[in-house]
């Protein structure tokens, strides 16, 4: 039996995020309720703290607060498979090539601008910047 015990700063440290994320995931359900000490310290194991890994490193991939309940799910129930988790990845990563594809849109929108300032010291009044900002693209 592991009898490693963490507290609170120290599973955030280990896990790279703040105090007050391991109160938020505690709070959203994601990360189970810890044991206490009698004085009402949080007593956290290595259970804990690689939960807490899993859980931001699925935020710094982007997943929402849902999509991490629902990897959870898998891990926490018993009879899932890793194609139910292949199929989660493959739609998030076809929402990330979403993203990707507006940034680009939005990028060569910019760009687009850009080319035709003339800068310098024209007037703002014949400045295609703003007038671009002004028309609804189609």
């Amino acid at each position: 039996m592991n009898t490693t015990q963490f507290s609170i700063g120290q599973i955030a440290k280990q896990a790279k995020c703040k105090v007050e994320t391991v109160h938020y995931y505690e709070k959203s359900g994601l990360m189970p309720e810890p044991p206490r000490t009698e004085g009402g310290h949080r007593i956290y194991s290595l259970p804990h703290v690689k939960r807490l890994t899993f859980i931001r490193r699925c935020r710094e991939l982007g997943f929402s607060i849902e999509q991490i309940r629902g990897l959870l799910k898998f891990i926490d129930e018993p009879n899932h498979y890793c194609g139910e988790v292949k199929a989660m990845a493959m739609l998030h990563v076809r929402e990330v090539q979403q993203k990707i594809d507006d940034l680009q849109r939005l990028q060569s929108a910019l760009n687009d601008m850009v080319i035709k300032c003339k800068g310098a010291d024209y007037s703002i009044d014949d400045c295609p910047i703003i007038d671009a900002l002004y028309v609804e693209q189609q």
